[in-house]
């Protein structure tokens, strides 16, 4: 059976499986861009943010109990995923994120509704703004959400950064003795060993972990009782103090009223540190993947020092090929992170006055890259990094073939005669020990000793 919503601007129908409301289908079809609705870590948070509000208003004398209890019931039957399909609201939309804000109020007034044996629309009984958004604006209670969601998420994008931190230190240790040519600007330079490579990826993925680390600090500190300018206009003291404890036990998050309600409530910049800082997790995880790519290159034309693991067969048309895909992959995250990072810088430089509009672009853009930086990690670590091997022999020929080598002449002979040395091998395609022993510029025992690959890896006394 339908039902008829009204709102100042006329009425429309709903069915009986519709448990938003007018605001909701509104808004369904002024925004019906993507097809992607609005994430479900976003619709989680500001659900428990509603759940926060009913109870603190309540424990300060402004809600019935029996409402504030049906209120309740009906944010933990959505918490438990059971109305999922009831949050249609594009992600692409416009209103500072009331449209998502008023979805949640009309499916929580709906449920409740029914828990007390009431029909949906029936918001003489439990109204969406009068009871659901008590105390409350879009505009504090959309941004706290998104914080929550936000750590939420960065913890979990921390938790896989660790894990794959483990995976190339494990594979520093694995290839430690496993000697090569390094590479500057592509070109042969020094000795190096594999295992320091790896060694060196693990530590910018630990600098990644650290700044993730720290971004919570600033992204526990909420708006919620700032109401829509962030002057706390509808919201008293008792009812801010009372909220934001309530909520910091209900999410299990150190969450902390802004000194200043006014800031918090029209600034985005926690927003564009955070992105900032998953564009330098995406940049370091597609200068890895780039490497990894390159070093596998060949298997006979290309350098061929290590093999990735072969996840799928690479061509159509060449038989046997395999391609280096889950790095293509990490590549392909790390420049949608990095565009996702612009439209973030964009929208929150946009902001006017008092409010920033764009924040439902800002969390659409935020959330997704933290989660495809946490699954593409997940999958990079497993299907690539963990089954990595190395082509030791190959390595070291290379090791031995650089023309860096005579880097160990410049003490004893001079730069020039060094690179007069360093030139005669890769014209004759030589190895220097062996235009050294040819030259006689020293013995074959000294020549051995001081151009031997491996005393290049370690620090002199």
């Amino acid at each position: 059976m339908s039902r008829i919503e009204k709102d100042f601007l006329g009425s429309i129908e709903l069915s009986e499986l519709e448990l938003y409301g007018i605001h909701t289908k509104r808004a369904f079809a002024n925004f019906n861009i993507s097809g992607n609705r609005v994430d479900k870590d976003l619709i989680k948070a500001l659900v428990m943010v509603k759940k926060a509000c009913a109870i603190a208003n309540y424990e300060v004398g402004l809600l019935d109990e029996k409402i504030k209890d049906a209120i309740v019931f009906a944010c933990d039957e959505i918490l438990a995923g059971k109305y999922d399909d009831q949050f249609i609201v594009d992600r692409f939309q416009g209103g500072a994120g009331t449209s998502t804000n008023m979805n949640v109020n009309e499916v929580i007034t709906n449920v409740a509704l029914i828990h007390i044996g009431r029909k949906p629309g029936e918001y003489d009984i439990i109204h969406p703004i009068n009871h659901v958004n008590m105390s409350q604006s879009t505009n504090d209670v959309y941004p706290t959400a998104l914080r929550i969601a936000t750590i939420w998420n960065v913890r979990e994008l921390s938790e896989e950064c660790a894990e794959l931190q483990k995976s190339l230190q494990r594979k520093e240790h694995e290839f430690e003795d496993i000697i090569k040519a390094g590479r500057t600007q592509l070109q042969d330079a020094l000795p190096v060993t594999l295992g320091q490579e790896f060694g060196a990826y693990a530590q910018a993925i630990s600098r990644d972990r650290w700044r993730l680390y720290k971004i919570e600090e600033r992204l526990r500190v909420i708006n919620l009782g700032a109401t829509a300018v962030g002057t706390g206009v509808n919201a008293s003291l008792k009812y801010i103090f009372k909220v934001i404890e309530i909520l910091r036990n209900l999410t299990k998050i150190g969450l902390a009223r802004s000194d200043y309600l006014m800031d918090a409530t029209q600034n985005a910049d926690v927003f564009v540190e955070c992105s900032g800082l998953l564009k330098a997790l995406a940049v370091n995880l597609s200068k890895i993947a780039n490497d990894l790519r390159l070093l596998s290159s060949g298997p006979n034309t290309g350098l061929n020092e290590i093999n990735l693991p072969a996840v799928q067969a690479g061509s159509s048309i060449m038989p046997g090929k395999v391609n280096p895909v889950i790095p293509e992959l990490i590549n392909t995250i790390a420049f949608q992170v990095m565009a996702n990072d612009f439209a973030i810088t964009l929208a929150a430089q946009a902001g006017q006055l008092e409010l920033n509009a764009f924040l439902p672009l800002i969390a659409h853009n935020l959330l997704e890259s933290l989660k495809i930086l946490k699954n593409g990690i997940k999958i990079f670590r497993k299907q690539c990094i963990d089954g990595i091997t190395a082509n030791k022999e190959k390595c070291l020929e290379y090791a031995k073939k650089t023309p860096a080598i005579a880097a160990a002449l410049v003490d004893r002979i001079g730069y020039d005669r060094a690179a007069e040395i360093a030139k005669k091998a890769i014209i004759e395609n030589k190895q220097i020990i062996d235009v050294v022993k040819e030259l006689n510029i020293m013995d074959e025992k000294e020549a051995q000793a001081l151009l031997n690959p491996f005393e290049f890896i370690k620090f002199r006394e």
